[in-house]
């Protein structure tokens, strides 16, 4: 198949990606991206023809001599360009507007996996509003799963919390219509817990080509809080999906989809995305969309070694079974930069600066989602402005090395979530799992005592500066979200009237330690009292005053840790030996010094 003249549809962040990766392909000659973006133009000619407009895209195509089309989002191939396409004899890669209905239609989708027994949560749907209401109520209660049955931009899934929230959440669907004719109907489905990831397969509609797993972030903002949006940020590769689940969602989800499809007369061509949702080692599809995931395409293809023409050229030609792709072993990191007050309204035009230190980085790739150029330099397009991708050796690297990009790039109003990829540490063991929390920076001294011992036990940990009375929230918000981000048990030290602990307890089902701190004439006493006299139902463990106590308050912690881990059980063992052993020698040393 000849390639040297190659399309992209699409104007996004995952749209930048495809551009720069076809663009690396020896095969290719152009690249063009209709309508593209600022930061697209890097790598290809960008054309001004809308995503939507799908008869004028075929007439580029065919006056540029096209050799092949990549579609990029959702709504133009539920709107049927592959169809188009190909009755003029374009070559085009993606699913029909048939086969995009298991995107553009969530009843269509909830259904075909119904019957044909894969695995997803428990549903009906509604046409009426009143009569979804009544199901909640009666039948489903809350929390539950409230989808928009067409397409919604990634917007159209909210979680109602209580059953006021769930009346909301069906009015603003189904009256209301903001997400107009896709809230026609409703899916009321069972509300499912777990951990999400992404899984990505491209296939010809028989062969099932599976590519790096990957995690989104939907919500806003830190912790998956907010309202959800296209998508925050994504890390490749997931290690929530192992092994075992890598092959059970090949088996049991996407190769029987892929079937499904073909029997319903649907064939799907293209890219497969399946959202699962994983707990206890099973995985069970939330939804399935119809080509590369944004964010998720960004640190996918940059772990791609293979070339991206190969793999879709095979797809078309009905032969993946052929062929393999080859992966950077390391993982990749994306950030999404967003416009202060996305996803709902925003401001455009804000200057950017920082964009070529970023870019000057040794593996990392900015990629541009809603910027344009104004005579000043790169300015903000869109809610979504910029995903910065980057690669480490591990996770944690990727991570630290994308927020050290992150950095360096800003302007008025920028927001972004700051725990990208701290879903995937619990399942390395990067993960920390003791907070340590002080009041004040001058507190930094003390507190290294702890810091020290946990080094010394291999307990990875987190440091905050959060104060009971001058930041109440920040210290409230770490300690109720601590457990869920994999910790198991809080150190906070304090001085004077030091009320940090008990906070802290009363935010959080985790053991708190509280580590007294000399910080005023009192010598500490203050401070011990104020940790210590904490009332009945919230309880904290004192240590003592100073140093001395923030190193027990480490030993503690890591005792408490040792009771479910053996390796940490073990290091512990170790240090009482080795105390042990100390004080047998310094015993000979003076047992020989005094016979002398």
């Amino acid at each position: 198949m000849n390639c040297k003249n190659v399309l992209i549809v699409g104007s996004g962040g995952r749209e930048h990606a495809l551009c720069w990766k076809i663009a690396q392909s020896p095969r290719v000659d152009k690249v063009y991206c209709a309508p593209g973006n600022a930061g697209i133009s890097q790598h290809a000619e960008c054309v001004n023809i809308k995503a939507s407009d799908i008869e004028a895209l075929a007439d580029f195509a065919q006056k540029q001599k096209i050799d092949l089309t990549i579609v990029g989002p959702e709504d133009p191939l539920a709107h049927g360009i592959v169809d188009h396409f190909r009755e003029k004899g374009l070559v085009v890669f993606g699913p029909s507007s048939k086969a995009a209905a298991i995107e553009a239609s969530k009843v269509f989708t909830k259904d075909l996996l119904s019957k044909a027994q894969i695995p997803t949560g428990r549903y009906r749907t509604f046409t009426d509003a009143d009569e979804a209401l009544d199901y909640v109520k009666n039948v489903t209660g809350v929390p539950v799963a409230l989808k928009a049955d067409g397409l919604a931009a990634g917007k159209g899934v909210i979680l109602p919390q209580t059953i006021e929230e769930a009346e909301e959440a069906i009015d603003l669907i189904m009256r209301k219509k903001a997400f107009g004719d896709a809230g026609n109907s409703i899916v009321v489905e069972e509300f499912l817990t777990g951990e999400e990831a992404s899984f990505m397969a491209v296939t010809d509609g028989t062969n099932v080509l599976p590519l790096a797993t990957s995690q989104d972030h939907k919500p806003v903002f830190d912790f998956d809080k907010g309202p959800n949006t296209g998508g925050m940020g994504a890390y490749s590769p997931a290690p929530v999906v192992n092994d075992d689940l890598f092959l059970q969602a090949m088996q049991m989800i996407m190769r029987p989809t892929v079937k499904a499809m073909a029997d319903a007369g649907r064939p799907y061509e293209g890219v497969l995305y399946g959202g699962l949702i994983i707990k206890d080692g099973i995985a069970k599809v939330i939804e399935f969309n119809c080509r590369f995931g944004d964010p998720e395409a960004q640190p996918i293809l940059m772990r791609m070694k293979s070339d991206l023409v190969d793999v879709i050229e095979a797809a078309l030609e009905g032969r993946l079974d052929s062929i393999e792709i080859e992966w950077d072993p390391r993982a990749a990191v994306c950030v999404v930069l967003a416009s202060g007050g996305y996803p709902g309204s925003y401001e455009k035009g804000k200057s950017i600066s920082g964009l070529e230190d970023a870019a000057a980085m040794e593996d990392v790739m900015v990629f541009h989602a809603g910027t344009a150029l104004s005579d000043s330099g790169y300015v903000t397009a869109g809610g979504r402005v910029l995903g910065v991708t980057a690669l480490g050796d591990t996770i944690k690297q990727a991570i630290e090395r994308a927020y050290e990009a992150v950095g360096k790039i800003s302007w008025e109003g920028m927001h972004y979530r700051t725990d990208i990829g701290q879903k995937a540490l619990r399942h390395t063991g990067d993960a920390p799992q003791v907070g340590i929390v002080m009041g004040s920076a001058s507190d930094l001294n003390v507190m290294a005592g702890a810091q020290q011992v946990l080094d010394d036990m291999g307990i990875p940990y987190e440091v905050k500066i959060a104060s009971a009375h001058r930041t109440p929230e920040l210290a409230a918000e770490f300690a109720s979200t601590a457990r869920a981000r994999g910790m198991k048990a809080i150190i906070a030290g304090a001085g004077m009237a030091a009320h940090l602990a008990g906070a802290m307890a009363a935010n959080t089902t985790l053991p708190v330690i509280g580590v007294p701190i000399d910080a005023s004439p009192l010598g500490g006493m203050d401070a011990l009292l104020s940790t210590a006299q904490m009332p009945p139902g919230v309880p904290v463990a004192t240590m003592a005053i100073g140093k001395a106590g923030a190193k027990n308050a480490a030993m503690l912690a890591a005792e408490i840790i040792a009771v479910t881990d053996e390796k940490i059980a073990a290091r512990i063992d170790r240090f009482r030996a080795e105390q042990m052993e100390n004080i047998a020698r310094i015993n000979s040393e003076l047992k020989s010094k005094s016979s002398k």
